[in-house]
């Protein structure tokens, strides 16, 4: 038997998701963490002390490293084109952080380079691993409940619920606010379900407590001659913690997934799948969840860095939240944030010089 070629990896940013990543990376036995890397010596220093790992500062001289193979990206949006950009440069597999870039237009241009160089790229969509949402696109795309007429995403959480002190989540040109960070999710989603949608209708960007973006999002989207719902709220301090959902009604009944169940209500007409009866169906992620080797939040954090490694050793495994697809999703928040200004937005791509400037127009508008 062949022994397992291991993948020599650096982390790049530890912040929240940074840490969550290198600590699951780290267990892997698919990977070996060579370099972590991160602006604040403090951080980087007394994790080195700590673990061992070889910390840098500078994101050139980690990207520069002889044995390096890939890299896992954690740092803000706004950064992110740059260091994908020389990454590809550098001919390394990039796992990296939702939204992949703060333009479509660069999302787009990024996920060509790297085909260009038959590079594995990944977007930390970790709800494609999430096996609820994985059991619900299989309804929808089985039939289960007929003709889709209506569908209603959500996502909800306590992140923003008093005016803070200005952090990159803050900061609109960073990337931050609940459209970049909390409705990404759902869209990602809706589009794994629906494909791209044709346009977006009425659309609305709301500070609650934030000065400079926007804490509460929702938008009307079409996909296909069906109308999709999105509301997202990330100061809602009814929630222990954030929660994405979708709700599918169809002709023959109606479907609902969070991170726990799947709930399925078929009527007599319904196209009943195995394991489905008519009227009230539950399925736990728990019972659908296949086992990951190393378990820190949830399996689908483990999944998804167990999924980008099979791909780098076997490229020919089906891919999950490529550039292509995040790029996808980045111009759907795209239409959404043009949608906000008040005008109907259709899919065609617009200038990176007309993105950049919509954010700061529209909280001097507000």
């Amino acid at each position: 038997m062949l022994e397992r070629r291991v993948i020599n990896v650096g982390v790049i940013g530890l912040g929240k998701m940074g840490l969550s990543h290198l600590a699951i990376a780290n267990a892997l036995p698919e990977f070996r963490v060579i370099a972590v890397c991160d602006s604040m010596p403090l951080v980087g220093n007394a994790l080195s002390k700590a673990t061992g790992l070889n910390h840098y500062s500078s994101i050139d001289e980690t990207l520069n490293l002889a044995d390096l193979q890939a890299v896992i990206i954690a740092t803000p949006t706004a950064s992110h084109a740059e260091i994908i950009r020389k990454a590809i440069g550098k001919n390394l597999h990039v796992f990296c952080e939702k939204p992949l870039t703060l333009h479509s237009s660069d999302s787009h241009e990024l996920s060509q380079q790297a085909a260009q160089k038959n590079l594995i790229t990944q977007v930390g969509y970790h709800n494609r691993f999430v096996a609820a949402f994985g059991e619900l696109r299989q309804l929808i795309r089985s039939g289960a409940v007929g003709r889709v007429t209506q569908v209603l995403a959500e996502a909800y959480g306590p992140v923003v619920t008093r005016p803070a002190k200005m952090s990159w989540r803050g900061n609109s040109r960073e990337g931050g606010g609940a459209l970049f960070d909390y409705a990404a999710h759902p869209l990602n989603l809706l589009n794994w379900f629906f494909g791209e949608p044709q346009s977006c209708g009425d659309a609305s960007l709301r500070s609650i407590y934030s000065r400079q973006v926007d804490d509460q999002v929702t938008a009307q989207l079409r996909y296909k001659g069906m109308d999709t719902q999105l509301s997202v709220n990330w100061s809602d301090s009814s929630q222990r913690k954030m929660t994405t959902q979708i709700t599918v009604w169809g002709e023959h009944g109606r479907l609902y997934a969070d991170r726990q169940e799947v709930r399925a209500f078929l009527t007599e007409e319904a196209n009943i799948p195995p394991g489905y009866k008519t009227g009230w169906t539950v399925r736990y992620t728990t019972e659908l969840t296949e086992p990951v080797k190393y378990y820190l939040r949830g399996e689908e954090y483990s999944a998804q860095l167990e999924h980008f490694a099979r791909r780098i050793e076997d490229p020919s495994t089906d891919a999950v939240n490529t550039f292509a697809e995040s790029a996808e999703t980045d111009e759907t928040i795209r239409m959404i944030r043009e949608a906000a200004l008040g005008a109907s937005v259709s899919s065609p791509k617009v200038s990176s010089r007309r993105e950049a400037s919509f954010l700061s127009k529209l909280f001097q508008s507000s």
